[in-house]
Parts: structure tokens; C-alpha cells; sequence
């Protein structure tokens, strides 16, 4: 029988056993978009041509259900007849089964997905998630981080290999910075308990604040769908590491009230009379120091006689603004926004540290940090028979239950406690004060 010539015409109404010859000639007729040229030999098995000349096997069938399943399988130029062939048994066993290909390609295709994103995250550093943390993980109930905690936390994982500003060398890396290599899915016990004993040499405490700060990070992550399957968030918490902690010491140190009149002329006699304003509002507020040190002149009211400070638990708090320290800080030269100004680029008071340790040395007084003034501001309104709700409020103390039951007070019903207060810090530290009438008239007399 003589070899049909190329152009000859094949009758797709009948099934055919497929050679390479015949799909070869295989052609869609004009007016038609597609046609399909069935195999003998496999039921289901088709090549399909459509009217832009291309050309693939197809397997086409009815399922269980009554609905037309239609998959490609591939072109000619890639398949051979035979393989299209053994794939389309394949298929014809999978519907036999009563499953859908096409489903179970596309939930195979969902598992690759899964897998390649599983190992994405998987391959995420706790160095590719910091920044997020610094940029969004402020901590509950404020809208941001504090600006000192903020700057803490980029310290800790800095890369280290900068000129020292004071002295010379080069800055080490921060405690944290080891871990920023590590990806998130190993953060473990043991990769901890290693980090931290190896941090611990240089420095036990601030290998230890440091922990602090990465299991901040830890919750976080956990906190967030996408990395909670990759984090356990009380790893820092191992009892390996805990028990290497340094002991929590609490710090009591305040002034005494013999000490007073001896801290407040070191304070006086300081050269930096910025500094020494400053300090001396801290005792005579009870204030924290940043809350103090970040006063501008638009939150000292003169005239009705309050300060509105920025609060750690609420907004602002707003005390009053007693009459000594109102002359204090009229004395005070205005340059710029703040009150306690200073040249450097913050613009206001940072770092009071060595003007303090100065007035201390002069005092003959070992130790006292400013949060120890603010622990004496307490002590001391106690003794002047202030109540425990007027101090803590002044203070801007978490309301909590105290002795008498605590109550907000109105600014002019906690004026005359802080007043008080004052009198008796004055007193103790022999400055003989004349409270004015008028703001105007203020003056001290010593």
C-alpha cells in the first residue's frame, strides 16, 4: 500500500494508530480552530492541532462523575508517541480510581508551593527580621519605643569595627550581633545557652540585659503568624541560661536626710549650672530623668503654675510647679526648646552622669543615681507628711491600691502636698526660701 502523500487528507473521524508520519500531516482545516486526531491503541490518547499550526497530546475523558476531563500532556516535539501513550494510562488509572488529575496536579503543585516557601522561612535570619522588630515591636500600650531603649536596641547588635569615639581602637560588635546571623528556626536552648557564656566573659550584665532585649524580639515573633511556627519564644528561658543570670540585685540607694544639705551645695557649687538645675529638679520632682531632661519651655506654665511632663505609664502627667523650682527654672538661660539646653546635637541635656559624680565627691557621698533621687523624692515626701496617693501621682507611679485608697487629686488639691514636700527638702538642705505672691517677685535669700 503506497505511503499517503503529505497533503492527503485524514479522515479524524476515525481512530488511527499514531506514527510520526501521520501527525506530521496532522493539519487544522481552515474555519476550524482545532481538531484532534484520536489513537487506536490508547483509548483517551489524541493529538490536537489548532488553527495557529500547533500541535499537542491530549487526553481526553468522561469521569465518574459525567464531567468532560480534558488535560495536555505535551507536544511531539518533547513527547514521543510511546511516552504519550504511558502517560495518558496513567491518567486513564486516576480516573478509573474516581480522582480528578487536574486536582491532584494542582495540589501537588500546592505541596511544591508549601514546601519552597516552608524552606524560605526556614532560611530567614534573626538579622533579616530585627530591623522589622525595631521598626514595629513597640511594646504594649505606647505608640513607640523610647528613644533610649530604641538607641539601646541598635547598639546591641552593631557590627562593631568603628573608630572609638573616646580612646583608641576599634568599637567591639554588641552582644547581639552574634545572634543576627543565626536563622530563626535555630534559635534554640543550646544555640543561646552558648551565645550567652561567650558574651558573659566580657561582661556578665550586659550579657544578661541583652538576653532581656532578644526575648522582647522572641515574643514578638511569636506573636506574628508568620514566624510562629518558626520560633520557640522560651528559649531565652532555659534553666541552663537562667541559672548562669547575675543575681537581681534591687537597688535601694537614696539620699538620706542628713546627707541632703551636703548633696545640694555640691549640687550648687557645680561650674555647669544647666546640670545643676537639672539635678536639683529631679529631687525636687521625683521625676524620671529622661522625663525631666526632655522638658521644653512649652511645658512650663508660669502663670497657673504646673509642668506637663512626658509620662512613662500614661501620655503626660501634669504636677504642679512649685514655687522654688519655678524660680529655678526662670533663672535659666532660653536658647532654643528646651529648658535644660545644652550645644550638643540633641539639643537638650543627655547625659548628667559626671556633673552628678562631681557634686557627689564633693558631698563625700559614695553612690547615688538618679533614680535615686527620685527614691529619695519619695522617702522624703513621706517624712513631710505628704500621703502615699499625692506622691505616687507626682511621680507618675502606676495607680495602684495604697493606704488611703488611691484617688487622682485635681493639680490645686495636690499643690499644697507638693509644696510641702519642697518646703521640707529645703529645709533639710539649709536654703532659706521666701515663697512670693507673684511669680514676679520670686527670689531666694540664703
Amino acid at each position: 500500500m503506497a505511503r499517503p502523500k503529505k497533503d492527503a487528507p485524514i479522515d479524524l473521524s476515525q481512530r488511527h494508530a499514531l506514527t510520526a508520519g501521520l501527525i506530521e500531516r496532522l493539519s487544522c482545516p481552515e474555519g476550524k480552530a482545532k481538531v484532534f486526531l484520536r489513537d487506536s491503541e490508547v483509548p483517551g490518547l489524541a493529538v490536537r492541532a489548532t488553527d495557529k499550526g500547533a500541535k499537542a497530546f491530549v487526553f481526553q475523558r468522561k469521569t465518574k462523575e459525567g464531567s468532560f476531563l480534558s488535560k495536555t500532556i505535551g507536544p511531539p516535539a518533547v513527547w514521543s508517541i510511546e511516552q504519550a501513550r504511558t502517560e495518558a494510562r496513567k491518567l486513564a488509572l486516576t480516573v478509573d480510581q474516581g480522582q480528578d488529575p487536574r486536582e491532584l496536579e494542582r495540589q501537588q503543585r500546592a505541596e511544591q508551593d508549601a514546601q519552597r516557601q516552608q524552606a524560605k522561612a526556614k532560611a530567614l535570619t534573626v538579622g533579616d527580621i530585627w530591623p522589622l522588630y525595631l521598626e514595629n515591636g513597640r511594646p504594649k500600650r505606647r505608640d513607640a519605643w523610647k528613644p533610649r531603649y530604641l538607641a539601646d536596641l541598635h547598639a546591641m547588635a552593631l557590627p562593631g569595627g568603628e573608630p572609638k569615639k573616646r580612646g583608641t581602637g576599634l568599637t567591639r560588635p554588641g552582644p547581639l550581633f552574634p545572634l543576627l546571623a543565626l536563622p530563626l528556626s535555630g534559635v534554640t536552648e543550646d544555640a543561646l545557652k552558648v551565645w550567652f557564656d561567650r558574651e558573659a566573659i566580657t561582661g556578665k550584665h550586659q550579657a544578661a540585659r541583652a538576653l532581656m532585649m532578644f526575648r522582647g524580639f522572641l515574643r514578638w515573633c511569636a506573636a506574628q503568624p508568620k514566624y510562629r511556627a518558626l520560633v520557640d519564644r522560651d528559649a531565652g528561658k532555659a534553666p541552663a541560661i537562667v541559672e548562669s543570670l547575675p543575681a537581681s540585685v534591687r537597688r535601694t540607694d537614696a539620699l538620706e536626710a542628713v546627707q541632703v544639705q551636703s548633696w545640694w551645695s555640691g549640687v550648687e557649687q557645680l561650674s555647669n549650672q544647666t546640670a545643676s538645675a537639672y539635678l536639683r529638679t529631679l529631687l525636687l520632682t521625683g521625676a524620671r530623668r529622661e522625663e525631666v531632661a526632655a522638658l521644653t519651655w512649652q511645658q512650663v506654665d508660669f502663670r497657673w503654675s504646673k509642668l506637663t511632663l512626658a509620662d512613662k505609664v500614661d501620655e503626660v502627667r501634669v504636677i504642679p510647679l512649685t514655687p522654688y523650682l519655678a524660680q529655678l527654672l526662670m533663672r535659666l538661660p532660653r536658647v532654643g526648646t528646651y529648658v535644660f539646653a545644652s550645644t550638643g546635637k540633641a539639643g537638650r541635656i543627655t547625659d548628667a552622669r559626671a556633673s552628678h559624680a562631681l557634686a557627689l565627691r564633693s558631698a563625700g557621698i559614695g553612690h547615688l543615681t538618679f533614680h535615686g533621687l527620685r527614691r529619695s523624692f519619695s522617702l522624703l515626701g513621706e517624712a513631710a507628711g505628704a500621703p502615699a496617693g499625692a506622691i505616687a501621682q507626682i511621680m507618675g507611679h502606676k495607680p495602684s491600691a495604697t493606704a488611703e485608697g488611691y484617688r487622682p487629686r485635681s493639680i490645686d488639691a495636690l499643690r499644697p502636698f507638693a509644696q510641702r514636700i519642697e518646703a521640707y527638702i529645703l529645709e533639710l538642705a539649709n536654703v532659706q526660701f521666701e515663697a512670693p505672691q507673684e511669680a514676679t517677685r520670686l527670689r531666694i535669700v540664703k
